[in-house]
C-alpha cells in the first residue's frame, strides 16, 4: 500500500521509517541535526507549496534515508494511512 504525501508524491508503507510533527520535534538538537545533515546532503524533498507541518523519513531501495517535508500534519497523514480512500494497494496499480 502507498501513502499520499502531497504534490503527486506517494510512498510505499514499507519504505516509511517515521512520520514526525515539525513543531513538536524540531526543538530537539538531534532532530535539527538530522534535518540539517539531510538538507546539506540533498536528501530533503518538499512536497507542498505551503509551510511544512510534518516530515516523513523514508528509506530508499539503496538504503539511503530521504526526508520529505509535507504541508499535511501528522494526524492527516495517519488518517490517510488508515483510510482506503487515500491509500492505494499495490495490486491496484
Amino acid at each position: 500500500m502507498y501513502l499520499y504525501l502531497g504534490q503527486d508524491v506517494m510512498m510505499p508503507y514499507e519504505d516509511i521509517v517515521g512520520i514526525f510533527d515539525l513543531d513538536n520535534t524540531t526543538w530537539s538538537h538531534r532532530t535539527r541535526k538530522l534535518l540539517d545533515r539531510a538538507e546539506e546532503e540533498g536528501r530533503v524533498i518538499f512536497v507542498g507549496e505551503d509551510l511544512p507541518r510534518s516530515f516523513i523519513v523514508c528509506e530508499t531501495e539503496e538504503g539511503e534515508e530521504v526526508v520529505f517535508l509535507s504541508q499535511f500534519n501528522t494526524a492527516t497523514l495517519a488518517r490517510r494511512a488508515a483510510s482506503n480512500s487515500w491509500s492505494i494497494k499495490a495490486s491496484e496499480e
